[in-house]
């Protein structure tokens, strides 16, 4: 049994959390949100969860690392800056860092880098994911971490290949491309495919969240796997031993 701390509790992530963590059997070590004080959440706790904002990234690693505990980050939104922060905070604790919690994107992200790779470039690649109307970044951390497995799977870097948002005359489209549509309304938890299209056939894989828990159920999954870990930067394909 272990103590877990949850960052952006208030949320609809942060209820399913507390209730996950204590159907596991662990205890909840309590919850903050913008204004608490991460510092004493981490001292309380033997891991952190983080579904927050990215803004507040910065003094939740800070908190990780002075209290020497573990810290799961679920948060998206991420930019390079966060990233580079991420990597520092890995040197002291052991940080594991996803677009998505979910034990089923995590194979589907597996499944989609194999194809990448075994199909190659003259397959397009196109991802399309829908969400609630209340969500904020386009497009979804599940949908780039899919579309970097992808990438890894071709050996190109993702920056350099993404097309999304298109409008207008666009030209036909790039060979290798990997193309992004978000669409949003209602209240979709989440929905994502990964649409490989070749010549006369096509592949879809895909993924469908009918509740925020099965994302709750894997960030404590996690947080019990870093338990044992030492300082260093892991993904949720370690957890399922990928």
């Amino acid at each position: 049994m272990a103590s877990f701390g949850v960052i952006g509790s208030k949320g609809a992530m942060g209820e399913a959390l507390k209730r996950v963590i204590e159907a596991s059997g662990h205890d909840y070590a309590g919850g903050i949100d913008k204004g608490g004080d991460p510092a004493a959440l981490a001292d309380s706790s033997d891991a952190l969860i983080d579904f927050s904002a990215p803004g507040a990234l910065a003094a939740n690693l800070h908190a990780a690392v002075g209290a020497g505990v573990p810290i799961v980050i679920g948060t998206t939104g991420l930019e390079q800056p966060h990233h580079d922060a991420i990597d520092e905070a890995a040197r002291a604790t052991a940080v594991l860092q996803t677009g998505n919690t979910s034990l089923g994107v995590t194979l589907l992200a597996h499944l989609v880098r194999e194809a990448a790779e075994r199909l190659g470039d003259d397959w397009d690649i196109e991802i399309v994911e829908m969400h609630h109307r209340r969500k904020v970044d386009a497009p979804s951390g599940t949908a780039l971490l899919l579309g970097e497995a992808a990438a890894t799977g071709r050996g190109i870097d993702l920056a350099d290949n993404r097309e999304s948002g298109r409008d207008g005359q666009t030209g036909a489209r790039a060979r290798g491309a990997i193309g992004f549509a978000a669409l949003r309304g209602g209240t979709v938890a989440g929905e994502h495919s990964v649409i490989l299209a070749g010549e006369q056939e096509r592949l879809t894989l895909s993924h469908s969240a009918e509740n925020r828990e099965i994302f709750a159920r894997g960030a404590v999954k996690a947080a019990e796997w870093l338990l044992s870990r030492e300082a260093g930067r892991y993904t949720m394909e370690e957890v399922l031993g990928l």
